[in-house]
């Protein structure tokens, strides 16, 4: 790894296929998995990310918005795309030009829908997107648009925890829906409930034939609440993240550091200068709380993370020079820290920490 930069992640492909495998494999060859690759793939790079996953064997990727899709499609990724989080007026026309498919979250989406597929969200009990409507009317729309009911679709509110009985009450909702559809004879191709959490936390009661896996591609997933079961599949974190020492200096016992002296040096020290700071997605309250790896032990923050800069302790290493590399995100001997280290001491989750890794990190793909 070529280390002549300032601020990078490290993305591995491999890893990211291997993760894919284990999810396939657990829920079977009768279950498409369509990965989530919105937020630049939760900020691994979407480009890079689908390829490895339409490689991996993938037909469908699911994005948030019109402009995610049409992005994707201008990098010829010829997968179908899923666009979840809905479709401004304006930007009906970039569904027919770059064969985006939309999931519709309310009936007079449906009455409207031009000719073509669409996935139907049903609004089982998060109060989000989606509709809440009957069987009856949700039907009466169908039959009304000319567009190809193809999905139908619902998002869990809390399916990681097992002290709530709302994940069952959704999924009850939903089937309901989805029976009375079929009945109706209007069977949608693809039903889809579960995301990351229903997978990793074993519910394959919302598996149906289709699932929505997002955090969990890249390594990651939420602990499950209650009597929740250990996870059913080994997933490992794709990214690595790191910066390089820009200075190394001793300062004395006393010496303030950084903006409002959030630090006071209480003995003489040895201190980096590091080439990361909140603009790169650090995040601003790991100041003087947080932790990076360098020289294989986890160091402390020494006051603010700052714009472009932050500041750790590295008495223990005399032998780190500038332009060495330090560790945000991943292993160095026996230190590790996460994604969801950094969001416990932020006061925060591990997919706000992923997301917020500015697009200014250089991203390399091993």
């Amino acid at each position: 790894m070529n280390r002549r930069l300032r601020c990078w992640v490290e993305i591995s492909r491999e890893q990211l296929a291997a993760n894919l495998h284990a999810i396939r494999s657990a829920v079977g060859s009768g279950v498409e998995v369509m990965p989530v690759v919105k937020a630049d793939a939760y900020r691994h790079g979407a480009i890079e990310v689908s390829r490895t996953l339409i490689a991996g064997g993938v037909r469908w990727l699911a994005v948030s918005s019109v402009e995610e899709g049409v992005a994707l499609r201008k990098s010829h990724i010829d997968a179908r795309i899923l666009i979840m989080g809905g479709v401004l007026p304006w930007e009906q026309g970039q569904l027919r030009d770059f064969e985006l498919t939309p999931a519709l979250h309310s009936l007079q989406e449906v009455r409207a829908a031009g000719p073509g597929p669409y996935h139907l969200k049903i609004d089982s009990g998060m109060g989000r997107m989606g509709t809440p409507a009957s069987v009856e009317e949700i039907a009466a729309a169908v039959r009304a648009g000319t567009g190809t009911l193809e999905g139908l679709m619902t998002h869990f509110a809390s399916s990681a925890d097992f002290t709530s009985t709302q994940t069952e009450s959704q999924t009850d909702r939903f089937t309901s829906i989805h029976n009375g559809l079929t009945k109706a004879g209007l069977a949608p191709r693809y039903v889809h409930l579960s995301s990351t959490n229903p997978v990793m936390l074993a519910r394959p009661e919302t598996w149906k034939n289709m699932v929505r896996p997002g955090i969990a591609l890249y390594g990651y997933w939420a602990a499950g609440k209650g009597d929740a079961p250990r996870p059913s599949i080994e997933v490992k974190p794709v990214l690595r993240w790191k910066a390089s020492i820009v200075l190394i200096k001793d300062v004395h016992a006393g010496a303030p550091l950084g903006y409002g002296a959030m630090f006071t040096a209480p003995t003489d020290m040895r201190i980096a200068v590091l080439g990361i700071g909140y603009a790169d997605g650090l995040p601003h309250r790991l100041s003087n709380k947080g932790r990076i790896i360098a020289a294989d032990k986890l160091c402390p923050i020494l006051g603010a993370v700052s714009m472009d800069l932050t500041t750790i302790d590295i008495s223990h290493a005399p032998e780190l020079r500038e332009g060495d590399a330090v560790t945000i995100i991943g292993t160095e001997g026996e230190a590790t820290q996460t994604a969801q280290h950094i969001a416990r001491a932020a006061g925060t989750i591990s997919y706000s920490v992923l997301c917020g890794i500015s697009a200014r990190v250089t991203r390399v793909y091993l």
